[in-house]
């Protein structure tokens, strides 16, 4: 098995527009992500990467959301805010969200924004209930020093979302095929859905959930009609090549009791030996 090390880091997507059926995707991820949200409770919940970032989480029971995002995706949506705010006039609040066409979905939601990297993470041990990774290992040069941050951070029976492309399915064979070769996908790292589970269960995360989404080369955008019982039909007898899938994970934390050794109890009767018993059977024919 290859490294999960890269020497070179692959291309950084900025959103999801990034990609040719990128809304298609957010949407698929978006819905999933929220329903796991519902089962997480605490008081903090942060969302690694400029794709987690534009992951709307209505649902989710926690008030307190922060959106962990690089330095680039920052720079890059200051050159292109229009209002002459310089990008930051709306970094810490709603009304910097925009709606999805037809959807009516908000598409950002950068309210708490924390600008950094993601295998630094700049929060203390023990203190995020919660964590969304909406296929940022898929771009990440390192993805074990994001989920060790990851481990670091998060609090005990703590829940962490994964997102991520699936190698076994059409996506994955049209990577290495030259469609669309200057296509940020073709930069994606496309770990399968076992081997993220096994980084996890190293780490003490116990795997509850995993759903199978987007059956498509995500290389064109869905214009068929029919697109979607056909998705319906193959996530029933075809799972495992699904172009997406999303993991659901909690953190287990087994408490170090002591025990004490029991204490050496005196044996009530004693071993009596062979010549003893004789000797009384003697007596007794006498």
């Amino acid at each position: 098995m290859r490294s999960a090390f890269k020497t070179k880091p692959p291309r950084y997507p900025s959103n999801w527009d990034d990609f040719p059926a990128g809304e298609h995707i957010r949407h698929a991820v978006n819905t999933v992500c929220n329903d796991y949200a519902e089962r997480i409770f605490g008081y903090h919940f942060a969302k690694l990467g400029s794709l987690s970032a534009e992951i709307n989480l209505h649902s989710s029971p926690i008030r307190h959301h922060i959106n962990h995002v690089p330095f680039n995706d920052l720079v890059s949506d200051k050159l292109n805010d229009d209002d002459g705010s310089g990008g930051f006039s709306n970094r810490n609040s709603a009304s910097g969200t925009s709606l999805n066409e037809g959807t009516g979905e908000p598409k950002k939601s950068r309210g708490n924004t924390v600008v950094g990297q993601s295998h630094c993470l700049p929060f203390a041990e023990n203190s995020i209930d919660g964590f969304l990774l909406a296929n940022e290992l898929d771009f990440a040069q390192d993805p074990h020093e994001i989920l060790r941050e990851v481990d670091r951070v998060i609090t005990q029976n703590g829940y962490v979302i994964i997102s991520g492309f699936n190698p076994l399915s059409l996506a994955g064979i049209a990577k290495f095929l030259p469609v669309k070769r200057g296509n940020i996908l073709h930069d994606a790292r496309f770990f399968t859905s076992y081997r993220i589970k096994d980084w996890l269960q190293l780490l003490g995360f116990e795997i509850v959930e995993q759903r199978q989404i987007m059956f498509s080369t995500l290389f064109f955008q869905q214009k068929w009609k029919g697109a979607v019982k056909l998705q319906d039909y193959l996530s029933s007898y075809l799972p495992w090549c699904s172009a997406v899938y999303v993991i659901l994970a909690k953190k287990r934390v087994i408490p170090m009791t002591a025990i004490k050794p029991k204490r050496n109890l005196k044996p009530r009767f004693s071993a009596v030996g062979a010549s003893v018993r004789t000797s009384t059977v003697n007596r007794t024919l006498r």
